[in-house]
């Protein structure tokens, strides 16, 4: 009896599992999506940047720098501090010249790839210009401009006490929530009626550019999830002012594809965006690629890339890849098949080789021409 119970309880179950993985996003099962492997340009960061003054310093600041004390004087004068002038009219820098609690500091922030609206508030990262430490400072309320000298447009003002992080130089901090904005700054996707996607670097070549372009092509109205449109839109049909129905796409070079936004969408770009950056999409072999990473001392090795037949001599090891052995691996084709990176690296590990020696021997083979694939350092 109980057997029974328990045999029901595990179909139950089972059925609910299929059930929930068939419910999952298309994404477990499609794969790649066109917005995994490239953004829209004018999806970038920003910076704003500003010179300002840290005061409460314990010594450490400018000393007796011209800049800072300028700077200081003139801060000291706009808040209505009473400051001498000299004969001609000029701010007498002498009296505030040697303070040494004051240090003039290039401040900068990163505005992220979605924008800054009006009242946000984001981190601020302060470095010094010539004072020793920055430790118990406080930076005085600065104007942060953007990155073009000649747009005098104050995009948010800076302000907060600043933080030493022990593992940084005392002449480097930060703001948590430092920087308060004055001025929206909204990004800017859709020019003239079109996007254009940018495919990341990992992933831009030819290849890649084309199956966006032909990808992108192959949309009609309905696949793109309007339902309201009981016809399907022919990729070369036209409207009537001459404009194509579904979307349109062109591959200018290995890195960028300009499409067009389809009329059905003019009033609705966002709409028409997340519908593309959801397509799926399948891109060439990668295989053929070895990654690496020198600094955390990480190989990556795609399963096809392949190495002439030769002898390694690295130090007290010799190994010989391919051409001397006495099985020779047959391929699909029924052609005898190189030797393989992967199984040299393997053989390597096998004894033991060092991480920076692998690489060592994977830029040798790499600048002999006898490695056929790609070498990426990361």
């Amino acid at each position: 009896m109980n057997s029974h119970r328990m045999l029901r309880t595990t179909v139950f179950l089972t059925a609910i599992l299929w059930a929930a993985l068939c419910s999952l996003p298309s994404v477990m099962a499609g794969g790649l999506k066109l917005g995994d492997l490239c953004r829209l340009k004018g999806q970038e960061t920003n910076t704003l940047q500003g010179l300002g003054l840290v005061v409460g310093l314990q010594g450490t600041g400018d000393g007796d720098a011209a800049p800072k004390g300028r700077a200081l004087a003139r801060m000291m004068q706009l808040m209505g501090g009473p400051m001498a002038v000299d004969a001609a009219g000029r701010l007498n820098i002498e009296e505030v010249g040697d303070a040494k609690n004051v240090a003039m500091v290039f401040v900068s922030a990163t505005i992220p790839t979605v924008g800054a609206q009006q009242g946000d508030v984001l981190d601020v990262t302060i470095n010094a210009i010539s004072a020793k430490s920055l430790a118990g400072g406080y930076l005085m309320l600065t104007p942060m401009l953007g990155p073009r000298a000649d747009n005098p447009t104050v995009y948010g003002m800076a302000e907060g006490r600043v933080t030493v992080s022990p593992d940084s130089q005392p002449t480097s901090a930060t703001i948590q929530g430092g920087l308060k904005m004055e001025t929206s700054v909204r990004a800017s996707y859709v020019q003239n009626n079109r996007i254009t996607l940018v495919i990341d670097r990992d992933f831009a070549d030819f290849n890649t550019a084309q199956r966006i372009e032909d990808e992108v092509n192959s949309l009609t109205s309905l696949t793109m999830g309007d339902r309201s449109v009981s016809r399907l839109a022919s990729p070369n049909r036209k409207t009537s002012d001459g404009n194509r129905e579904s979307a349109h796409a062109r591959a200018i070079d290995q890195l960028h594809v300009e499409v067009t936004v389809p009329p059905l969408y003019r009033d609705n770009p966002i709409k028409f965006i997340a519908f593309l950056l959801d397509i799926p999409i399948q891109l060439a072999n990668r295989s053929k690629r070895v990654v690496i990473n020198e600094a955390d001392g990480v190989v990556v090795i795609g399963e096809d890339v392949e190495i002439a037949p030769v002898l390694v001599t690295h130090r007290n090891l010799r190994i010989e890849a391919g051409g001397g052995g006495r099985f020779v691996e047959i391929g699909p084709d029924g052609t005898p098949s190189a030797a393989k990176l992967k199984s040299l690296a393997d053989a390597l590990g096998a004894l033991d080789v060092p991480t920076e020696d692998l690489i060592a021997i994977i830029k040798t083979l790499k600048a002999k021409g006898d490695l056929y694939g790609e070498v990426i350092f990361r």
